[in-house]
């Protein structure tokens, strides 16, 4: 009898989530940054609002350790909160700093209400929640930037040379941001293993309700919205 590989939950996820990031790829933010054709205006408010929801997207990091049950998970936790505070963040300020984004504008920045909406919604989960969900909440952010990355590369690769946001592509094409996507989807797989429909479903609705945020970012950024008052 031939043997038939196990389908991975991971795969779902990401067969099912397909209609949202192709409007996620195709989204002239996203398109704008493949060509380098996207506004500079456009491109610093995105900057602005990446580092503020950063220091929140970090606070997950955290409570994957404090909700991890082994050692080694907690340890990869706690190492991808330091790289995300410490490095990262560094990075995007040093990158900003190319833009003419100084730290105290960072810092002084206030989130939009799609920033807000995104980031409490991934918090709400973080302190409800099991770790598995807290992983599929992370997720995509990680795993569809780096889908972003190695699209626009392959896509774009004949104008990076003269593209100014090149090195944005470069960063989420990068084999280092690949490795963290890989070790949660390796993750995501290991915590929905064993689980009944019932919790798989709503690890699933935490996967494209947060993708669908994705989409919403994208967009807050081109057209720059604010609170309406």
């Amino acid at each position: 009898m031939e043997n038939i590989a196990t389908k991975k939950f991971t795969d779902r996820l990401y067969e099912n989530v397909q209609p949202i990031w192709e409007k996620n790829h195709n989204h002239p933010f996203v398109q704008g940054i493949g060509k380098g054709t996207l506004d500079r205006d456009k491109f610093v408010y995105y900057m602005k609002q990446d580092y503020v929801y950063l220091i929140d997207y970090a606070k997950l990091f955290a409570a994957g350790v404090i909700k991890a049950r082994e050692l080694e998970e907690m340890g990869k936790f706690a190492q991808i909160l330091h790289e995300t505070l410490h490095i990262e963040m560094d990075l995007h300020r040093k990158f900003a700093a190319e833009f003419g984004i100084s730290r105290e504008e960072l810092e002084e920045t206030k989130p939009t209400p799609v920033n807000i909406a995104y980031t409490r919604y991934m918090l709400n989960v973080a302190q409800n929640g099991s770790l598995a969900e807290v992983v599929a909440c992370l997720l995509p952010c990680a795993w569809d930037y780096w889908e972003i990355g190695r699209l626009l590369k392959k896509q774009y690769k004949d104008t990076l040379a003269s593209n100014p946001y090149a090195k944005w592509i470069e960063t989420y094409d990068s084999e280092t941001f690949g490795e963290g996507a890989k070790w949660l989807i390796n993750l995501m797989n290991e915590l929905a293993e064993g689980k009944p429909e019932r919790e798989l479903a709503v690890l699933e609705e935490h996967f494209q309700m947060t993708s669908k945020y994705e989409y919403l970012f994208w967009d807050m950024n081109y057209y720059k919205q604010e609170w309406p008052i």
